[in-house]
């Protein structure tokens, strides 16, 4: 397999190719007026956004991006910030039978957006953290 493939749907294309132009830290490969492809080398990834009257907001829970060190949750969530999104931090929390440090963002339509490193193996699916730091909305319900 050469690329993961997602597409999701948006109601305004502008702010979301902004959006995941930040994010991806590429610009798309392709602009049409209902659509947008951003192709991705690393991870492999072929990102589609299509364009829909109405889009009810984090239709598929959430997505996110897996990284080998904690220096690079480090580096994504000053990069993002420095871009002048709001990043909900989470260190140290038990989530996925996982122990991991990570960070959130949520696009134009309400699509959340993870970035995280695992440190370590849990036997325990999920650790409530009343201690996340930057929390400006209520933990996600999901946290993997």
């Amino acid at each position: 397999m050469k690329y993961v493939h997602v597409g999701i749907n948006v109601t305004h294309l502008e702010p979301s190719i902004e959006f995941y132009q930040k994010v991806f830290g590429v610009k798309p490969i392709k602009v049409k007026e209902d659509y947008a492809k951003f192709l991705l080398d690393e991870p492999g990834l072929n990102f589609t956004l299509n364009v829909r009257d109405q889009v009810e907001g984090n239709q598929v829970n959430h997505f996110g991006f897996q990284v080998e060190t904690r220096e690079e949750i480090t580096a994504h969530k000053a990069r993002l910030e420095n871009e002048g999104f709001f990043a909900r931090e989470e260190i140290d929390t038990t989530c996925c039978y996982a122990v991991q440090d990570k960070f959130w963002v949520t696009d134009p339509d309400g699509n959340e957006w993870e970035f995280f490193y695992t440190k370590s193996d849990s036997e325990v699916h999920k650790i409530e953290d009343s201690t996340a730091s930057n929390r400006a909305e209520p933990p996600n319900n999901s946290c993997c």
